[in-house]
């Protein structure tokens, strides 16, 4: 038996979800296939758990910064169970949302998991489901390594279904995920080492992410450099890595591998139909989400655009529009995308950093650097300093990139981006009238 509809998708993360109801609501026939829970990646095992778990990192410090001030009380430890039950049930309460949402606009919700048979067709739980426009938005996944004993360790996913905190970790990788449980685990209490391959953060402004890397160290996280680990072993709270230079990192209670991801492109049948992928699986797409096969498109981390849930969810919205808004040209501009790595303290970015910035436009490339102490720290005597950083170019000094380390950047930055995605120049942030005393008025008065 075959069902007939104008669109079917492929995934429930939050790009799958925006393009299912937008699309819905132009009239469209929906059907969105997932055999997990709305939400995807974000809301179950991502952004969502993730940020909940750094707000606790962030009450943490909070507590010892309030001491410092003069309150009189005495930091406590997170009542673990008490927090997931708190998180887990504010989760559930998304899902609900996303349900009644999906109901409202009339998409069929289908919880299975499908592969295509032909390039309009899908097929789920020995049922076919025919459409003229696909859609695939089936993420990624935590990477796994054919290493010896990698199955000793766990993957981020496994990070929040933790019955209690580890006492100690070894975590593999120098990436986001790597950087945020890095610094969310240490605040809470966990000794902390960290084996990275290259460097902290690579992508990121690499002054701004040494920065970071002296002050994780600060905090008392090993952050352990030129580490090619090649096997884990030992058993449950006495685990060891091992290096391929012959050294033995730990004993750790637990061990954590956060050595990327990869795309949800196999079992789907694209190899089948012909949607091609590239050698590491992503899903190639053109500008306009368009796959090598007419009728199928592809958004968010399924292919190898920025690993962003924002990002995806733009992308939908101009694929809807392109698709179903009478917009046969709209497309998502993947310039000046906003980014914050949720560690302590966060680091945030907006465009170019100065080494992309230089390998694009040479002597033109002018940079703009600022350090300082917060005013709610400096009161309590603390010398961690924010860091701020803007590179522009060309005679009237268009930013190509803005960088901020310090507490309370993951808010400020955003406002910025929209600015720059309009052409923002260094003379503009000059001439704005800044609020006295934040930390955002330093972004406007460099240098």
């Amino acid at each position: 038996m075959t069902s007939d509809f104008d669109l079917i998708v492929l995934g429930a993360g939050s790009g799958g979800l925006t393009v299912a109801q937008r699309a819905a609501r132009y009239g469209a026939k929906v059907a969105l296939l997932d055999s997990g829970p709305p939400g995807g990646t974000c809301v179950n095992l991502g952004c969502v758990p993730k940020k909940a778990l750094w707000f606790a990192s962030q009450l943490a410090q909070a507590q010892a910064l309030a001491a410092d001030y003069g309150f009189d009380l005495a930091p406590g430890r997170l009542d673990w169970n008490h927090f997931r039950g708190l998180r887990d049930r504010y989760i559930e309460g998304i899902r609900q949302r996303y349900a009644q949402r999906l109901d409202e606009a009339g998409v069929a919700w289908l919880g299975a998991q499908g592969r295509l048979v032909d390039r309009d067709t899908v097929e789920a739980g020995g049922t076919r489901y025919r459409a003229p426009q696909i859609v695939i938005a089936t993420g990624a996944r935590p990477r796994r390594l054919p290493l010896t004993g990698f199955e000793l360790g766990m993957v981020s996913d496994d990070i929040f279904s933790l019955s209690a905190l580890p006492r100690s970790i070894g975590i593999v990788g120098g990436g986001y995920v790597a950087t945020e449980f890095a610094c969310l685990l240490r605040a809470l209490g966990c000794e902390v080492e960290m084996l990275i391959r290259k460097q902290l953060l690579d992508g990121f402004d690499a002054e701004l992410a040494q920065a970071l890397s002296a002050q994780m160290r600060g905090q008392g996280i090993r952050i352990t450099p030129q580490s090619n680990v090649t096997a884990a072993r030992g058993q449950a709270g006495e685990l060891l890595l091992d290096d391929a230079r012959g050294a033995a990192h730990g004993p750790y209670e637990s061990v954590l591998w956060a050595v990327g991801r990869v795309p949800n492109s196999d079992g789907l049948g694209l190899d089948e139909v012909g949607v091609a992928r590239d050698d590491k699986g992503f899903i190639q797409v053109d500008a306009h989400q368009n796959t090598t096969v007419p009728g199928i498109s592809a958004i968010g981390d399924a292919t190898a655009c920025p690993a962003l849930t924002p990002v995806a969810v733009s992308a939908g919205y101009a694929l809807v529009e392109r698709l179903f808004g009478g917009q046969p040209q709209a497309s998502f501009d993947y310039q000046a995308i906003p980014t914050v790595v949720f560690a302590d303290p966060p680091l945030g970015k907006i465009g170019l950093t100065e080494a992309q910035a230089r390998a694009r436009h040479g002597d033109a490339v002018r940079v703009y650097t600022k350090h300082f102490v917060p005013l709610q720290f400096a009161v309590a005597g603390h010398r961690q300093p924010t860091v701020m950083k803007l590179v522009c170019t060309g005679d009237d000094e268009r930013v190509l990139g803005m960088h901020a380390l310090g507490p309370g950047v993951e808010e400020m930055l955003q406002g910025f981006a929209v600015a720059m995605r309009q052409g923002l120049t260094r003379r503009e942030l000059r001439s704005a009238v800044a609020i006295h005393p934040t930390s955002s008025e330093e972004m406007l008065l460099m240098h």
